[in-house]
């Protein structure tokens, strides 16, 4: 975990300056052209703070909780260019309620979105097998329209998978869990991997892409005892001195650094040995 006075950080006083008044930072989803003026996106931010442990507790974060309702409720328009396809409001809610979720949980502005969903994954797992024409089917019946877009029609991306944790019958999430581990292709926006497979190499990118892919997915109950390949894995990759080591390709400006620097190798050390026991310690509490 980051220091606790993690306030101090450069990396949050750096976002926090990059920071507008409406709570936003400016585009919230795609960024084609970041400049010095905007970097990032509003995402990108909250992603980031997230890692370096900031909570609603914390007044950036507030704001951008606020500045989400609003989207949410219809009375801020994003400064997103709107992509040319039918479910573009059903796209842009996901998003909005995913990330109420993550910074307020029980925000009651998120609760239908979650429960639209929810139906829509209870219907696609009536059996122990996905059944991509019941998912159809209960999309249609829930937003009135067929999925139009790639990232609809295939629901398996961050939102939908951060969303659902919590909202989904024992038997279903479990089935959910089951089908995200063995999919050839990952979760959409996270991991391009099947997650069953594991990385080749300890210290690289991918691992540390890997370990995101399982902290979303550490999430459901039912994770403990799924992902158990992945924790003797880690455990088996703990070095000598004691600690993990992704090494300085892991440096992602967004899981990594949680540190100031990581010049000196014992902050990246302490930093990946920070998240991986994180990360274990809450597949462990759901054992």
């Amino acid at each position: 975990m980051p220091a606790e006075n993690y306030l101090e950080s450069k990396w949050v006083k750096e976002i926090v300056m990059l920071q507008r008044a409406d709570g936003s930072w400016g585009y919230f989803h795609t960024l084609s052209n970041p400049t010095k003026a905007q970097p990032i996106t509003t995402e990108q931010a909250l992603r980031r703070l997230r890692k370096l442990g900031l909570t609603e507790k914390d007044e950036v974060i507030r704001k951008a909780i606020a500045y989400i309702e609003g989207c949410l409720k219809g009375e801020i328009d994003i400064p997103d260019r709107k992509e040319k396809f039918r479910d573009w409001k059903v796209f842009t809610s996901l998003m909005f309620a995913t990330w109420l979720k993550l910074l307020s949980p029980g925000n009651s502005l998120a609760e239908p979105i979650i429960q639209n969903w929810a139906s829509i994954i209870e219907a696609a797992f009536t059996s122990e097998a996905y059944d991509h024409r019941a998912y159809l089917a209960a999309y249609q019946a829930v937003f009135g329209l067929k999925p139009h877009n790639g990232r609809l029609v295939d629901f398996v991306s961050f939102y939908q998978v951060a969303l659902l944790q919590g909202a989904l019958r024992p038997e279903t999430e479990r089935r959910l869990l089951k089908h995200l581990i063995s999919l050839n292709t990952g979760i959409y926006y996270i991991y391009d991997y099947k997650i069953a497979d594991l990385p080749e190499k300890f210290a690289s990118k991918q691992t540390n892409r890997y370990l995101t892919a399982l902290e979303l997915l550490s999430g459901y109950k039912a994770a403990g005892e799924l992902l158990g390949f992945a924790v003797e894995w880690l455990q088996q990759n703990r070095n000598d001195e004691g600690y993990w080591d992704l090494g300085p390709a892991a440096k992602d400006g967004m899981n990594f650094p949680l540190s100031d620097s990581w010049r000196s190798a014992i902050n990246r050390k302490k930093d990946c040995t920070a998240r991986v026991e994180g990360l274990l310690a809450g597949l462990k509490q759901k054992l």
